[in-house]
């Protein structure tokens, strides 16, 4: 199956974009479905359509930014942005000339507002849309009901009914398939590695010299594979840079660069006047967990086996399912995660407007009264703005652990996994 057979939600977003505003940036990582995602839109709308993959492309562009956008069909897609930052100040001139909706769709697998001489050309005049890997729902083709269920603490309708199931061993298997179009369609787990080994090097050959002058190009495959297994975990540049005979500095400007081309993200910490000895360091999480098990050697049989690291990977795969909910959802959403120095802690903590939700996760078949103390916590420093708290265990049931505290299935965030675990297929 390929990426183009499986709808992705943020399509919605695109078309309404399009409606409203000149130039919408779809941004993400290589080969998460962005190009496919402009060309499925774009080809119903009749745009052209540029690579800037395509070298006498590219040359053209930076040869002669301003006639190069002059030169274009009205409606037009231009793949690969970050490229040829040259364009921004000619697409800017264009769009002041004629702020028409829809004249561009653009991609990058670069994040362009971190580029100093970039980040306010288009300001007012583009909308940015993000794009990750797949989700468990695109997979399976259902719109996910999760995050309304927990800011409205409703998850009644399944309470108490044997609706879900338990993973077992599918999880790690899930964990290790991760959400990259091109890696799930192959057909097994050596040929996923295969793809996720030749995705980093063509990140490194490519996006990266696009966006920066890096000397030491072999440290960040090295770099990228320690940030792999120190995902979901207290971000900590000396411990990164410690192997390495590079400056603290250096190895942060190398981080920041993995953050740019969207393959690792900080969560930030949560801050309240009400709660004190609060740690104030942001997590890590890699961008997709096929590529994290790819680099670190793991594949599911191993992964099942090592608990900890599973509890760790699972963290960090359902904080990116999350993350692409979010990326879904009507009202905008704020995430942290919240830890004390008496490691009380809560892995996710989403903002919605004046309201706060809590998540915690455990890859355990079983939950206890002491799974929720950090949302306890948090549910009693956020008083009446606390929505609901929700501990994420590998069970069958959804079950209620006090006024809204919820105990819910992994398999809530796996439909595929549901159906094909009811119809007892391999």
């Amino acid at each position: 199956m390929t990426n183009a057979l499986y709808h992705r939600f943020t399509q919605e977003i695109l078309h309404e974009s399009l409606q409203d505003t000149p130039v919408v940036l779809i941004h993400g990582s290589r080969q998460c479905g962005k190009t496919t995602l402009a060309q499925s839109v774009g080809g119903e709308l009749g745009y052209h359509y540029i690579t800037f993959d395509d070298d006498n492309e590219l040359q053209a562009a930076k040869a002669d930014p301003i006639g190069f956008v002059q030169s274009l069909p009205e409606h037009t897609i231009l793949d690969e942005i970050q490229r040829t930052p040259e364009l921004f100040t000619a697409i800017k001139a264009s769009v002041d000339q004629n702020r028409k909706p829809g004249r561009f769709i653009l991609t990058g697998s670069a994040n362009v507002l971190l580029l100093p001489q970039l980040a306010d050309s288009l300001a007012g005049r583009m909308e940015i849309i993000h794009l990750r890997p797949l989700a468990q729902t695109e997979i399976a083709g259902l719109k996910p009901t999760f995050l309304q269920q927990l800011f409205n603490a409703n998850f009644s309708e399944a309470t108490n009914k044997r609706n879900h199931v338990r993973l077992g061993e599918s999880l790690a298997k899930l964990i290790c398939m991760g959400g990259y179009p091109a890696a799930i369609t192959r057909n097994n787990a050596k040929r996923r590695n295969v793809w996720h080994r030749n995705y980093i090097t063509t990140i490194i050959q490519r996006d990266v010299q696009d966006i920066a002058s890096i000397r030491n190009l072999d440290t960040l495959p090295k770099l990228l594979t320690l940030a792999a297994s120190q995902t979901a975990r207290l971000f900590n540049a000396a411990d990164l840079a410690s192997p390495f005979s590079i400056s603290r500095p250096t190895i942060r400007e190398y981080l920041t660069l993995l953050e740019q081309i969207f393959l690792i993200e900080q969560l930030q910490p949560w801050h309240s006047n009400r709660l004190s000895r609060l740690i104030k360091t942001p997590k890590m999480h890699l961008a997709d967990t096929g590529l994290a098990c790819s680099l670190m050697g793991v594949n599911s049989q191993t992964l099942w086996q090592d608990k900890a690291l599973l509890g760790q990977l699972l963290e960090t795969f359902i904080y990116l399912e999350i993350r692409k909910y979010a990326d879904w959802h009507d009202e905008e959403l704020k995430f942290y995660h919240f830890r004390n120095k008496d490691k009380i802690e809560v892995d996710i903590i989403i903002e919605q407007g004046q309201q706060m939700a809590g998540i915690e996760i455990k890859a355990a078949a079983s939950v206890t009264q002491s799974d929720f103390k950090g949302l306890k916590k948090l549910k009693n420093a956020c008083g009446k703005q606390f929505s609901a708290g929700v501990v994420f265990y590998d069970g069958e049931n959804i079950l209620p652990f006090g006024d809204k505290l919820f105990a819910v299935p992994i398999s809530l965030l796996c439909p595929t996994q549901q159906t094909l675990k009811k119809n007892k297929y391999p």
